[in-house]
């Protein structure tokens, strides 16, 4: 009965793990990673309305000086 012959199974594996290795890495080098979301400031922009942009009061009748 023949022996195995096992000297090549040293080659084999390593590069079966090597290749595996690189195939590992292109696939991950491919996946795009998103950045988890930040909480964004929020700025209260003041409304220019027709009311705001010139002055006004407005005067009760109690109010009015006496004559």
């Amino acid at each position: 009965m023949p022996q195995l012959d096992t000297s090549t199974w040293f080659i084999t594996i390593l590069s079966m793990i090597l290749t595996l290795f690189i195939m590992f890495q292109l696939k991950l080098s491919n996946y795009e990673y998103y950045n988890p979301p930040s909480p964004k400031t929020l700025v209260m922009k003041k409304q220019d309305t027709p009311w705001n942009q010139k002055w006004t009061k407005t005067y009760l009748p109690l109010s009015l000086p006496q004559h």
